[in-house]
This record gives C-alpha cells, structure tokens and sequence, in this order.
C-alpha cells in the first residue's frame, strides 16, 4: 500500500471545498476524514449543501462545527433545490455552481461518486467535474438501500475515536432521520470497518473515495 501526503498550501492553510447534495451527505461520505484533517493541518473550509429545508439545514448548523472542530475557518452555504429533483433543476444548479468560482481556489475538493445511484449526487458529482477542471477532487460514498457501492481507490484511515464521535454528532445533529433503518451507527460503522480492513488500517477503520485523477 503506498502513502501518499496532500500537499502543502502556499497560504499555509489547506483549503477544503466539501459539495454534498443533501444535509447529512457530507458528514456521511468525509466526516471522519474531514475530523482527522482538522486534527493534523490548519483548515479553510466551505461547506456547500445543494437540497435543504429550514428544519434540515438547522440540524447541519448544529452538525458541521463538530465536525470541523479545530479548523480556523469554516462557512456553510445552503441553497433550497429539491430533495430528489436536481435533475430537473440542471441549469439552476449549473449557475450556482458557477458562483463557486469565486472562492478562493481550493486545495482539496469533496464530493459524491459519479456512478451513485441516486440522481441527486450524480448531478452534484458532474458539476463538480465541469465547474473545477484542474483540482485535487475526492468523490466519497453513501450507503443507502439502492446499493450501488463500488470499489474505491484511495483511503483515509481513522482511530477509533474519530469513528466513534462520526457516529455520535450523527445522531446526535440529525434528529429527523433517526427513525431510517439505514442511518444508524451499525451503518456506518460497517463500511468504514470493511474500508480498514481493504487498506489494513491500524485500528480497522478507514473512509474510502474514488480519485479519478491524480497528480503526482
């Protein structure tokens, strides 16, 4: 298995771009990630969430700055698209995408695989592509009941206790989907277990991404 290290930034801070389509998506797919890289490196980080309501968009409020603890900047940016509907939505959301422009470039992208099964985070994933062209992109997985997951080529181990507050600000943030049979600490505990064991992780637990093009 082969390490590799992000590179630094020439501002001394590493600026992080997470896209998820829904409120949970982001936390789901990198939050152990994004704890372990607040923990290790001085953070900038835009948070942008595409499909949202007041209620939905109070519990990532409540969410991200545990998951962002540490990091010397956070933003959260919401938008009120459709919960299923972004397809349909295309150029409306093409022209927010085209807002994001005019961050500060960033170092390190976050967002939903390409070959998700849900309609939602494939659109996400596709204007991520159009809109940033030569970036350092990860595309992170969901479980959920349609399957779909594939096999991922680039992980991210975590100890134990960042699994174990991932799972805890899960549940403890996202109350309205506490009754879901998928959002539960078995869930996501499984996977991030079967990612350690795929990349030998030292305390078993890993994130993993699909990196479709790499730098080096």
């Amino acid at each position: 298995m082969l390490d590799l290290l992000l590179p630094g930034s020439r501002r001394g801070t590493l600026a992080v771009l997470c896209i998820g389509a829904h409120c949970d998506d982001i936390e789901i797919g990198c939050g152990a990630t994004l704890m372990r890289l607040t923990g290790e490196r001085r953070l900038s980080v835009t948070w942008v969430v595409l499909s949202s309501t007041p209620a939905r968009a109070a519990e990532t409020r409540r969410a991200a700055p545990a998951f962002l603890r540490g990091a010397r900047r956070h933003e959260v940016r919401f938008t009120a698209f459709q919960d299923g509907f972004l397809p349909g939505r295309w150029a409306e959301v093409k022209a927010h995408f085209e807002t994001l422009k005019k961050l500060p470039r960033p170092d390190l992208i976050f967002t939903h695989e390409a070959k998700d099964l849900h309609q939602d985070h494939r659109i996400a994933c596709e204007l991520t592509w159009n809109t940033f062209r030569d970036h350092l992109i990860l595309e992170y997985e969901i479980p959920k009941y349609d399957g779909g997951l594939s096999q991922p080529n680039l992980y991210v181990p975590a100890t134990r206790r960042i699994v174990n507050r991932k799972c805890s600000e899960l549940r403890r943030a996202y109350v309205s989907q506490r009754s879901k049979r998928w959002f539960g600490e078995d869930t996501f505990r499984g996977l991030m277990c079967l990612r350690g064991l795929e990349c030998n992780a030292r305390e078993g637990y890993a994130e993993a991404f699909h990196a479709r093009k790499l730098r080096i």
